[in-house]
């Protein structure tokens, strides 16, 4: 192992967490459907189900919190966020939503019409369904190399530009309104995106008429990424590596409950007034007015906080690294994983842990509800679960089947990795005992979040 860097803060409030009993655990997950996302989070000791909205924020946002202003319309918090997403992030226009998935309703409802395709660097659960909800069908562009689980690439998360130039001659760039590119991508284990391939991917989109829109999520991230390891940025700042990403797309959606460091929000940004007005009257109808889109004045106060904390290099470094090495402790045991090793998760290969199970018998659901009776930890599913099915029923099959121990920022410390990892590497040595799952309830659409589930006999 090599060396990590410490936190680069203090802690001043805690929270106490309890460890359960297994007994206690096995009948939790029983009543839960074998579902980590329908456990209490009172029975969880560390969780890891995600990322989103689970930060710890700063002595500074906290403080910000106390300078809400809840006026219904024109509070001076939605003019410091505003201020904050034009700085940062570089954006002419800002509409405010309660979280990502409103950003990505706007976008959709906006954008797409019905017969529309979308391409991506790999789908997202939620972007996904917007998408086809509004009438588009997604088309994955993504390299090659994302779908794999151990390929050496430092930038899995790129789009493959000849896919992407093959779909635009297949279906006429009048059926693409927009690009959507992942920075970074979930799915592909929380791979980055380079800035060459961000700067190709404009110049085509621009000769076609089509627009380029983010999924900036996790931006930051993927900024931290390209100065570790792409030429010619390692002198450059976050906040300078971050502005010029930006600069190769027409707008964004962003939950920043991942890199804004809140625990709810998000925002739907662009450079063009005339897809600002439109989102601004749909806004209304969906989230609230344009000064606050379903949120309060102290949150949003908290969030232009957290826009500024989350360019510090001293706090990415050790987000990233902390992830990391999550990682290398579970490589380094012989747990197959994703790799590289992304910036916000550890993706196990649930495949290649459970090889005595079919996809049909939902390996990466099982496993992580047998990571939650070991030890008390919560994590998800990133598989055929999540992927769902097709127009005829049939399950989409992923390449990648995944469980995804997702890292919350400034929440955990490297001893908290220390029991993660080890319940992890011991479930290993004695993965054959891990039976598969067959589905009990599913719904039509993200059935991932509430299916249940019981063990084959």
């Amino acid at each position: 192992m090599g060396n990590y860097p410490a936190e680069p803060f203090k802690i001043k409030a805690v929270e106490n967490i309890e460890m359960t009993t297994k007994e206690d655990r096995k009948e939790a997950i029983k009543e839960a459907g074998y579902n980590t996302f329908l456990l209490d989070s009172d029975d969880v000791y560390i969780d890891l189900l995600t990322d989103s909205g689970t930060s710890a924020m700063s002595d500074e946002q906290w403080a910000s919190l106390m300078i809400g202003d809840e006026a219904y319309a024109g509070s001076n918090n939605w003019y410091k966020l505003e201020e904050a997403v034009k700085e940062v992030y570089g954006f002419d226009y800002v509409v405010p939503t309660h979280q990502g998935r409103g950003a990505e309703n706007l976008l959709s409802q906006i954008m797409i019409e019905e017969g529309d395709y979308i391409p991506g660097n790999m789908y997202f659960t939620t972007t996904k369904a917007h998408q086809e909800l509004n009438g588009g069908t997604f088309v994955d562009v993504i390299i090659d190399e994302g779908h794999q689980s151990v390929a050496d690439h430092p930038f899995k998360g790129n789009v493959d530009l000849e896919k992407y130039k093959d779909l635009i001659d297949e279906v006429g760039a009048d059926k693409i309104p927009y690009i959507c590119v992942a920075v970074t991508v979930n799915m592909a284990g929380g791979q980055p995106v380079s800035m060459d391939n961000l700067r190709k991917v404009k110049e085509i989109s621009e000769r076609n008429s089509i627009k380029v829109m983010y999924d900036a999520t996790r931006c930051v991230e993927n900024a931290y990424f390209i100065k570790k390891n792409e030429e010619g940025y390692q002198d450059k700042s976050i906040a300078e590596i971050l502005k010029e990403m930006m600069s190769y797309a027409d707008g964004c959606t962003m939950s920043g409950k991942k890199d804004c460091l809140v625990n709810i929000g998000g925002f739907l940004a662009m450079d063009e007034e005339d897809l600002y007005q439109e989102a601004t009257q749909l806004v209304v109808v969906y989230e609230g007015m344009p000064t606050y889109g379903g949120l309060a004045g102290r949150d949003m106060e908290a969030m232009a906080t957290g826009i500024y904390e989350s360019v510090n290099y001293e706090y990415i470094e050790h987000r990233v690294e902390q992830v990391q090495y999550l990682g290398n402790k579970l490589d380094e045991a012989g747990v197959p994983i994703i790799k590289p090793i992304g910036g916000h998760a550890v993706f196990i290969d649930a495949k290649e842990f459970l090889p005595h199970l079919s996809q049909d018998e939902l390996p990466a659901q099982a496993l992580a509800a047998a990571i939650y009776v070991d030890s008390g930890v919560r994590s998800m599913e990133r598989g055929v679960v999540s992927a769902g099915r097709d127009e005829d029923g049939s399950h989409h099959y992923p390449k990648l089947e995944t469980v995804r121990l997702t890292i919350p920022r400034r929440v955990y410390t490297y001893a908290h990795m220390d029991v993660v990892a080890d319940s992890v590497i011991n479930l290993y040595e004695n993965r054959k005992n891990i039976k598969g799952l067959k589905f009990v309830y599913e719904p039509p659409v993200l059935r991932f979040f509430t299916s249940r589930f019981e063990p084959i006999e």
